[in-house]
């Protein structure tokens, strides 16, 4: 996964994101994938609230519940 993956996913979903916050969603996956994906549920975006606008926090948090119910992880 690449910078521009995760830049690219964001704009189809509507999301621009700074370049501050690109690089922290980029490296948090990077040093985090093994824990997502083994416990999704553990994750909670307002941990890391401070790294957003309050635009793109919203918008990352109502994809993130999407996927949640899409893939039934509660």
């Amino acid at each position: 996964m690449s910078i521009d993956d995760i830049n690219n996913f964001a704009k189809n979903n509507n999301i621009y994101l700074s370049n501050n916050e690109l690089e922290f969603i980029y490296k948090y996956i990077k040093n985090n994938y093994l824990k997502l994906i083994e416990n999704p549920n553990d994750f909670n975006l307002i941990n890391y609230k401070d790294n957003f606008s309050n635009d793109n926090y919203i918008k990352i948090n109502n994809l993130i519940n999407e996927y949640k119910k899409k893939y039934d992880i509660n």
